[in-house]
């Protein structure tokens, strides 16, 4: 064991009896990102056939339709990040949980934005890289997440002795930018990321 971890013999958590989606049948491959953009051109071998609508196109041309994005799924965007400090999973450490994650709808009609919330619970009160810890999830769902959900990543009320800054620190975008302008930071946080798909 490493003296210098802040927790060297954590609680891990079964991969089993962590929480995933199970599928009972197997479903039809989602459209991609880029499918619409790509044009429908006439089968080479049938040269009277007109390009048609697929049906990602048809429904990407629609801008009310959008995709639900429920609790698992972010929690499946998160568990598999890196702790820091170990070389297992934030799900295995039980830093994050699916009870911990809500989403919240948009606070006004005029608004499409929704709230993601993530509350964080370090592995020992003292932990001296939750903030790190919350900047890689916060920056996991950034990138994952389309741009109407607002991230609000937050230390569990109770679990941190350090919980109140580092809320503030998660809260503030400049402060978040300007970590992410630091090198040796985003190295820390692209080798958290570097295990997710």
């Amino acid at each position: 064991m490493e003296a210098d971890k802040d927790n060297a013999n954590p609680t891990i958590i079964n991969p089993s009896d962590l929480p995933s989606r199970r599928r009972s049948a197997p479903t039809a491959k989602r459209a991609g990102l880029f499918d619409a953009l790509t044009p429908a051109y006439p089968s080479l071998v049938d040269a009277s056939s007109s390009p048609e609508p697929s049906p990602s196109e048809a429904s990407l041309s629609s801008d009310e339709e959008t995709e639900d994005i429920d609790e698992q799924e972010v929690y499946d965007l998160i568990s598999t990040i890196s702790d820091p400090e170990h070389p297992l999973s934030l799900g295995s450490l039980g830093v994050v949980k699916l009870e911990d994650i809500a989403i919240l709808p948009p606070t006004s009609p005029r608004s499409r934005i929704s709230t993601v919330t993530v509350l964080v619970t370090p592995t020992t009160s003292a932990c001296s890289l939750t903030t790190v810890i919350g900047l890689g999830v916060k920056v996991r769902l950034v990138n994952a997440l389309p741009p109407r959900f607002r991230i609000d990543v937050r230390i569990k009320p109770g679990t941190s002795g350090t919980a109140g800054e580092v809320n503030k620190q998660l809260g503030d975008k400049e402060r978040v930018a300007a970590a992410m302008e630091n090198k040796s930071l985003l190295n820390v946080v692209n080798n958290m990321l570097a295990t997710c798909e």
